[in-house]
């Protein structure tokens, strides 16, 4: 994994701020990326399995993981938590909303299990051919943060076609907008969970944001979602 500290984190922000997410170029390297894949089927890591169907989510499959987390996740979740707190913040404020964030993650921990939000919320999921996620956002109790992360553990057009990453920006008195990524094996993408401001000539107005992955036409496709706040079940 490279240095999380190193990252050019003020575009990073910028780019939060501008369009509601942000690229990061190989987080991870490939043995990284492959490890994660070759435990998806070691059950001793996992406290629950969500097949997708089931729930009309879309079609696919995927796994939270159990406390503790593996010590590769654990630094990702923490570390990058804390460069995350100005933008969300600065969110909040300019929405004159009341939620702050500390700045440790800890201390942010510690909130979602005052709140009674103590399960895991990091994810694994697999998709096969016709796999694909439905427009969602990942809300697992009052207590949110604003940003969360997906990490792609395998490479497009050559381990899958079709698959993309698929966020979509709701404009006021207007139809959704449609943004389409297609991050490469190792690359972390940073995007809203649920709403960001964007700025009007009157101010600041709330923009909601939903995100999926559309259908996979061919082969395997593997992600791990951060999010960072802990559910409720």
């Amino acid at each position: 994994m490279i240095d999380i500290e190193n990252l050019d984190w003020t575009s990073v922000r910028e780019n939060l701020h501008q369009r509601g997410y942000a690229q990061l170029r190989q987080l991870l390297n490939a043995q990284e990326c492959d490890d994660l894949i070759e435990q998806y089927e070691n059950p001793v890591h996992y406290r629950k399995t969500i097949v997708m169907e089931r729930y009309r989510f879309g079609s696919g499959e995927y796994k939270y993981f159990s406390y503790p987390l593996p010590s590769i996740i654990r630094q990702i979740r923490e570390n990058v938590y804390p460069r995350l707190v100005p933008v969300a913040n600065q969110w909040m404020h300019v929405l004159n909303q009341k939620q702050s964030y500390p700045a440790r993650f800890q201390d942010f921990q510690d909130l979602c299990h005052a709140a009674g939000q103590t399960k895991p919320t990091v994810l694994i999921l697999k998709y096969g051919q016709g796999g694909h996620n439905t427009l969602h956002q990942d809300l697992y109790g009052e207590l949110f943060f604003p940003i969360q992360m997906v990490l792609f553990l395998n490479e497009p057009d050559r381990d899958y076609t079709g698959g993309e990453f698929v966020i979509t920006e709701q404009i006021p008195r207007a139809q959704s907008k449609a943004i389409v990524l297609k991050p490469r094996k190792g690359d972390a993408l940073l995007f809203t969970t649920n709403f960001r401001p964007v700025k009007g000539t009157k101010g600041y107005y709330r923009v909601n944001m939903k995100h999926g992955v559309s259908e996979v036409h061919h082969g395997r496709r593997y992600t791990l979602g951060i999010i960072f706040h802990d559910a409720l079940s």
